[in-house]
């Protein structure tokens, strides 16, 4: 639920790892950004013959949406959060056993299962319109999500699974994969990450029985929405609701950050939770924000089944959680495959203190870009994820530095400034030059940019 525009979050669930062959059999001529069919050969690759993606044992034809690419296409499968001693698997470990050691059902058994091997491969339908997304809404844009077609995407949350699992009759639940998404770049912003969904539904029985005299409370009243509650909640239950999420979620992060932690909600909007919160923690001094919660809309419980059940929702990011607990200051460290890196990470159990030692820091090489726009709309998340699918992690940041309308002719220019850095040696001012020089070579033929170099 808490993506970065507000957002963190198939039919058929296994727990197995995903496969992690992924064949592309080519690329669409009519797609606006295809970086792979114009790059220099040096950094692009192979551009097959039809106009087909197999991924994960399925073949997807491409369209006039599809706008997914080969470099994000080769991440599909790696699920470094179900690799063991990874930093993501030790987060996600750490909260499987934090819930099954603190929440228990009524045959001793724990109460929330948990699923890690869903795949990362959903429709549209799944990732929104179940999520009482609106059509219109700004978090279906191409500029931000991975579309293999019009029909089917790359979640961009977890949240895509949460109608299916409730549908198949989970009361609670985790869920944990790898999403997508276009944006921007930085040593916080990757466009592949990880997060986990946890949705916990209350009978009228479950949520009041604790309650003194409880037995005349309700779940559901003919009444009006409002800042604090929807429709058909009663003011008792969405209050239930809300004091067990915070207290959940206040103990999770007790139990990884220590206690003397201090947490403060802040209200916020999701379109399938209401009313919402995100939680901040204070980290060394600093507010930050670690997950985004709710309570479920009803609209999508009923839909799924649980018409006579209330719930809340939450979504947390585990490169957020890992960054700020081990002390790691680079998102691209996370698919670094280098041991010095991975061994940090290896431990006799999963709540071994651990704090990150940097490896050699190598210097930054950096350059800047200036181009003209294009008359028609321009977005920056198709130059980011250019410069990614051509630079890879060899690009650090990418940082908006000038832009400048001409008084005269009303063009508009931008200049960004790339850095290069590659996390585990120093490159050279050729290597560099070259991708750079690759990077404004596409940018012209895939995006109608004018150079100005």
């Amino acid at each position: 639920m808490a993506m970065l525009w507000k957002f963190m979050r198939v039919a058929k669930y296994s727990k197995t790892a995903l496969s992690p062959k992924v064949k592309v059999r080519g690329i669409p001529t009519h797609s606006r950004h295809s970086s792979s069919k114009s790059v220099p050969s040096d950094f692009a690759a192979s551009a097959p013959c039809s106009n087909t993606v197999e991924l994960l044992g399925k073949t997807y034809p491409q369209d006039d949406y599809s706008n997914v690419n080969e470099k994000i296409l080769s991440k599909v499968g790696k699920n470094l959060h179900n690799r063991k001693h990874h930093p993501l698997w030790l987060i996600k470990e750490q909260v499987k056993d934090h819930f099954y050691k603190h929440y228990i059902g009524r045959r001793g058994t724990p109460l929330f299962s948990v699923y890690d091997g869903l795949s990362p491969v959903v429709t549209v339908q799944q990732n929104f319109d179940s999520l009482l997304i609106p059509q219109n809404h700004a978090s279906r844009r191409k500029e931000d999500n991975y579309y293999l077609n019009r029909d089917h995407m790359l979640r961009a949350h977890t949240s895509a699974h949460q109608w299916d699992l409730i549908h198949s009759g989970l009361d609670a639940f985790l869920a944990v994969g790898d999403v997508y998404r276009r944006d921007t770049i930085d040593n916080t912003h990757y466009p592949v990450f990880h997060q986990m969904e946890g949705v916990r539904l209350f009978s009228c029985h479950e949520l009041f029985s604790s309650i003194k005299d409880g037995e005349g409370l309700q779940l559901f009243e003919q009444g009006h929405r409002t800042a604090h509650k929807q429709e058909c909640h009663t003011m008792e239950a969405v209050r239930l609701v809300e004091f067990n999420l915070k207290q959940v979620l206040t103990k999770l992060m007790t139990q990884i950050f220590g206690d003397g932690l201090q947490v403060r909600w802040v209200d916020c909007y999701f379109p399938f939770t209401h009313p919402s919160f995100e939680m901040e923690i204070n980290f060394q001094g600093e507010w930050m924000e670690v997950l985004g919660c709710g309570v479920m809309e009803q609209q999508l419980v009923n839909s799924a089944g649980a018409r006579d059940k209330i719930g809340w929702a939450f979504g947390l990011g585990l490169e957020r959680l890992a960054m700020i607990l081990y002390d790691i200051p680079d998102i691209r460290l996370f698919w670094s495959e280098d041991e010095r890196f991975l061994k940090q990470f290896i431990g006799p159990h999963i709540w071994q203190k651990i704090k990150f030692q940097p490896l050699s820091r190598y210097p930054p090489l950096i350059n800047d870009i200036s181009f003209w726009l294009p008359s028609e709309t321009y977005s920056q998340n198709d130059f980011y994820d250019l410069v990614r699918t051509i630079g890879g992690d060899l690009i650090e940041k990418v940082v908006l530095v000038d832009e400048f309308t001409h008084p005269k002719t009303k063009k508009v220019s931008h200049c960004y400034r790339i850095v290069y850095r590659h996390p585990e040696r120093t490159l050279t001012q050729d290597e560099v030059h070259r991708i750079h020089r690759a990077i404004e070579e596409s940018a012209v033929r895939e995006l109608g940019v004018e150079g100005r170099f």
